[in-house]
Formats: C-alpha cells, sequence, structure tokens
C-alpha cells in the first residue's frame, strides 16, 4: 500500500516527537490568524532547527506522491477515515497537495502519534 519506506516515516515520527518534545517549540492548536500562512508564521521562530531542518530535508527528498502518502497516513491515523477509503484519502492528499508538506506535518502537535496509528491501521507494526 505505501510506496514510502517504513523506516522513513518511523525516521519521521522520531523527528516529530524530539522537535514537539523541545520546551521552546510553541505551535497554536487554534490558529491567531485565519490566514493559511499561520504555520509558517509559528515555524518563523524555528529556522535552523536542526532537528526541523532534518525533518523538512527528509519530506522534500520525498517524490510529491510519496509526500502525499505520509499526508494521507498522517489523516488516517488522525482517524478522519478508515483503512479501507485509504484510496480517497490518497485523492484528497494528491488535490491539496503543495510544496510546504513539510511545514503542514509539523505544526500538529500529534503528528508522530497519528503517524504511528497511520502505519499500525495499514498493517505495518513499529519494528
Amino acid at each position: 500500500m505505501l510506496d514510502v519506506n517504513p523506516d522513513t516515516v518511523r525516521r519521521l515520527i522520531e523527528l516529530a516527537r524530539a522537535f514537539h518534545a523541545k520546551e521552546e517549540v510553541v505551535i497554536p492548536e487554534e490558529p491567531d490568524s485565519p490566514s493559511d500562512d499561520w504555520a509558517l508564521q509559528s515555524l518563523a521562530d524555528h529556522a535552523g532547527d536542526e532537528v526541523f531542518e532534518e525533518f523538512r530535508s527528509i519530506v522534500e527528498d520525498l517524490e510529491p506522491d510519496q509526500q502525499q502518502q505520509v499526508v494521507a497516513l498522517f489523516w488516517l491515523g488522525r482517524g478522519d477515515a478508515d483503512p479501507l477509503d485509504w484510496q480517497a484519502l490518497l485523492r484528497q492528499a494528491r488535490d491539496s497537495w503543495n510544496r510546504r508538506t513539510a511545514e503542514y506535518l509539523i505544526v500538529h502537535p500529534f503528528l508522530a502519534e497519528h503517524l504511528t496509528d497511520g502505519l499500525e491501521a495499514l498493517g505495518y507494526s513499529d519494528e
């Protein structure tokens, strides 16, 4: 089902946990601004953060369809759909894809848990 190596997703999970565990990371659950760039504004303070930069590098090295799979995996783990709706999630991720996938993902405080749950829902055990 996944064209993304599950070990790559597991590395993203590790990095997301490390990034969100830092005390200085504050990303609002409810954006102060209705504009679409609230995530970028929140991340501006973290430019140069080694963990975030590695996370972004890994995501940006993925092909667009693989980035879309990671987003769909996140949505699956978040409970937006069940594994039977995987193809619909992929279509939705494809339709909403842009070049800021890493930023979109990292601003979600429970990213690591949702990716883990998504992997498990698709039958990839945490090895």
